[in-house]
């Protein structure tokens, strides 16, 4: 300390530290107010930006008014050396926890522009995160007096143990930025592998794909599997999709009239029910004479998915409905048991029931 500390430097140093609190609260109100009209553009990242910086900006002005506090106090050179490191080091890792944030929120804006689903892709926002973390870090120990080039030397030697020590973790990290470059697979896709998990796709992160099924529960599949097994993706090149349903009517029936009828009804549950497809033209085809009916096959469109569930629900609730209306006949299977004893055939009695003696 180069003098005594007087009344006034207090005074001095205390409206520096009041100037710096005052700004940082202003500051916040004002980033407050620009989130608001943030939220009403359609561009998500002025969203996270505004957010990211309600952290920095009140710790750079509070961390601005200590520095100028100190310096209005006689302190010695060394004093002052270290409350000037203290504050730069964390005025560096403020600005670092916000360029992570606001770097890996644009991240997570563009892929889910991308896919054009809610979901998200972790993989690409946590390998971000860590990067500008990391470079924080480094930044830090610089302005210590650190030098980081043995720490690189370091970390370049070790990072070949730590590969071989982490083959299965690496190889479901790449097998995960592979699935999510190649574009085969994005969060809120269908999907169903030939093992037989199928749901629809949560997140893909660094180690592991989690798809949600139909009884909401959480499947996990490692990245490696998932990209090494055959898969059928139910949302891609397009999520409507066609729905078959098998029907047989009896060889009375009037097959103009039948195809007539189900026309109607498939028209009428691709109008009315919420996931069908209402420009989908019905599609009827026989193709089969069974043994006690003649088979067709009615082709539905549906919108994603999950809806073929309900819409077949639907539609054979109401083709059933209107069959027994127009009298159209669905015939089950019918079989002619001829029973024998000694050689001799076994008449059946009057109530069609078989009397063996």
């Amino acid at each position: 300390m180069n003098r005594d500390l007087t009344v006034h430097d207090w005074i001095v140093a205390g409206v520096w530290l009041a100037v710096g609190l005052a700004a940082g609260v202003l500051l916040r109100l004002l980033l407050r107010w620009l989130g608001k009209h943030a939220t009403r553009t359609r561009w998500s990242g002025d969203d996270v930006l505004v957010d990211a910086l309600r952290a920095l900006i009140p710790v750079a002005a509070l961390t601005g008014g200590i520095a100028a506090a100190a310096a209005a106090l006689p302190l010695t050179g060394k004093v002052n050396h270290t409350v000037n490191q203290i504050l730069t080091v964390l005025l560096i890792l403020a600005a670092t926890i916000t360029a992570a944030r606001v770097v890996a929120g644009l991240v997570r804006a563009v892929t889910q522009s991308r896919s054009g689903v809610a979901g998200s892709a972790s993989i690409f926002v946590n390998i971000t995160r860590v990067v500008v973390l990391a470079m924080g870090c480094l930044v830090v120990l610089q302005t210590l007096g650190i030098s980081i080039a043995p720490l690189l030397t370091a970390l370049g030697v070790g990072g070949l143990a730590v590969a071989l020590a982490l083959q299965d973790t690496l190889a479901n990290l790449f097998a995960g930025i592979h699935i999510l470059a190649s574009k085969t697979i994005q969060p809120g896709d269908y999907i169903r592998l030939t093992s037989g998990e199928e749901g629809y796709v949560v997140d893909i992160n660094w180690r592991n794909t989690v798809v949600r099924n139909l009884s909401n529960n959480l499947v996990i599949i490692p990245n490696a599997q998932l990209s090494s097994t055959n898969m059928t993706n139910f949302s891609r090149p397009e999520q409507e999709m066609t729905l078959t349903v098998q029907v047989g009517v009896g060889y009375d029936s009037d097959l103009d009239h039948v195809e007539r009828v189900t026309s109607e009804v498939v028209t009428e549950v691709m109008t009315e029910i919420e996931g069908a497809v209402p420009e989908h033209e019905p599609a009827i085809r026989f193709h089969t004479f069974g043994d006690s009916r003649i088979s067709f096959t009615v082709i539905l469109g549906v919108g994603e998915f999950s809806d073929q569930y309900r819409i077949k629900h639907e539609f054979v609730k109401r083709l059933h409905k209107r069959y027994h209306v127009e009298g159209i006949r669905i015939p089950s299977p019918a079989r002619t048991v001829a029973l024998q004893q000694n050689g001799v055939a076994i008449p059946p009695q009057r109530d069609g029931s078989l009397s063996i003696p």
